[in-house]
């Protein structure tokens, strides 16, 4: 399939595009990509860089006669959210991404497609084999670790770009110009657990629950989509008869920070009549979720199966800490912007629950375009699980980039786009974590914007990309280019 995309237009954007695709590279495993991009950089003569944590800088000389016009730096991230269907036989560490063409989409089989961010990285490769592409001095930037709390960005030191004007190439709609994006923070809950062996006359039963959309907790969050770590919690908490035994052997759920979790389930513990209790209450909360989140949400559901008995289950004080908490914690939009009708202002992302020997480990992602927002979210976190008795770690946290509507950049782009397209640019903020803010704060007087084809579904295995706003955005990108050489 990749040889059916490298025919589509424009060539050098989709065959860089499917060669990206073909090496695995998750957060923290670009070491690969980038041993690729510097061989690109090699075979076209280029000088090219790389720090210390993997971020890789390649320095192009302008188009002949065009040597005095300012540096320009292309940016965007090698790394790429690993997720799948439970029912696909895929292993991200070895695998390349199965692409396929879909009615005008190009998306990929039972896992994420990685357009996130493969379209910075092969648009900014794709202008050294475009001869029709004008453009001044160039700094191609691909940073790592982004999709893991923008490590890479973060470790970015002074000098290693020398413009001051830079073309994020990581955002989703190919109408849209981004000036902005919130900032945030992780916290990180550790909930202590009690031990136990369950009764004898008990048996071994697995609930999971499956079929939500997920998606991605900064884009996606404002669609108010359902969390099935939340969902799972409720059916578990809701079997109503406290003195029915429901031993708790394992709750797992989630794997990105940035992910709205799609799957989770449990092993647990009961007799005959707690798990008759725990299947009607499992189709109770089902058709109360349906009503809440039907339309975000249509296939949700719960299957319970019979599973070898565990040696272990955490003790019922330990449990019910569990579940209160999972079901206290705030999740999902908080409040909307006063001054960006439409944009969230803050949220959190009830993301991952895991149980090991020692501890319910609970990661919470929280967002906002007002730092202090993310303080208070924070605090409420902490206040949510020390009532349960655990501890909080916070961290990862990340800094804001406040629009600039007097920006030299936005006036040229919102100029391109009109002479291109006839039609006006939506001009916005972003309510997710773009590389601009910490690159803003480390090399200061940078001026920025964010653009992209059109994706939807990041971060989720129903991700993919328009081809035809791929090709727009590409003539956009040439176009941007040409006006400021």
């Amino acid at each position: 399939m990749s040889h059916e995309i490298e025919l589509l237009e424009p060539k050098p954007f989709w065959k860089y595009f499917a060669d990206l695709s073909a090496i695995p590279r998750g957060s923290k495993n670009e070491k690969e990509a980038g041993e690729w991009v510097k061989k690109v950089a090699s075979d076209h003569h280029l000088e090219y860089e790389q720090d210390d944590a993997g971020n890789i800088v390649v320095r192009v000389p302008a188009t002949p006669g065009h040597e005095n016009a300012e540096t320009v730096i292309l940016q965007g991230h090698l790394d790429m959210v690993h997720e799948k269907n439970s029912d696909v036989d895929f292993d991200f560490e070895k695998d390349g991404i199965r692409l396929k063409i879909e009615d005008g989409w190009i998306t990929a089989d039972g896992t994420t497609l990685g357009a996130d961010n493969g379209v910075g990285v092969a648009a900014s490769l794709a202008v050294l084999d475009s001869p029709d592409v004008i453009h001044g001095p160039l700094e191609l930037l691909f940073t790592v670790d982004e999709e893991t709390g923008l490590t890479g960005a973060s470790a970015l030191k002074t000098g290693f770009v020398s413009g001051r004007r830079m073309l994020n190439l990581d955002s989703e709609d190919d109408k849209t110009f981004y000036i902005g994006c919130a900032g945030g923070s992780d916290a990180h809950i550790l909930l202590p657990l009690n031990w136990e062996s369950p009764p004898e006359g008990t048996i071994g039963v697995k609930i999971l629950v499956t079929g939500l959309s997920g998606g991605h907790s900064g884009l996606n969050i404002v669609e108010n989509r359902g969390n099935a770590i939340r969902l799972l919690s409720r059916i578990l908490a809701r079997t109503g008869r406290r003195d029915d035994y429901l031993g708790l052997a394992s709750i797992e759920g989630g794997s990105k920070h940035n992910a709205i979790p799609r799957e989770a389930w449990a092993v647990f513990t009961g007799d005959g009549q707690a798990i008759d209790v725990l299947k009607q209450a499992a189709k109770e909360e089902l058709t109360l979720f349906r009503e809440e989140y039907g339309s975000s949400d249509p296939d949700a559901r719960a299957e319970l199966s019979e599973v070898s008995k565990p040696d272990l289950v955490v003790d019922i004080p330990t449990r019910d800490r569990i579940l209160g908490t999972l079901l206290g914690l705030p999740n999902g939009v908080l409040s909307m912007s006063r001054d960006m009708p439409g944009l969230v202002e803050t949220s959190t992302n009830l993301a991952v629950i895991r149980l090991d020997d020692d501890y319910a480990r609970i990661h919470m992602s929280s967002r906002s375009s007002v730092s202090a927002a993310v303080s208070k979210t924070n605090w409420q976190i902490a206040a949510v699980a020390g009532l349960a008795g655990a501890q909080v770690e916070m961290g990862g946290s990340y800094p804001g980039w406040k629009p600039d509507m007097s920006s030299h950049l936005l006036k040229t782009a919102t100029d391109t786009y009109r002479n291109l397209r006839g039609s006006e640019p939506e001009v916005t903020a972003i309510h997710a974590g773009l590389e601009c803010g910490i690159i803003g704060e480390r090399f200061p007087g940078m001026d920025m914007i964010s653009f992209g084809p059109t994706i939807e579904g990041a971060h989720s295995p129903e991700e993919r990309m328009n081809i035809a706003s791929a090709q727009r955005f590409w003539k956009l990108l040439r176009g941007i280019l040409t006006v400021l050489a």
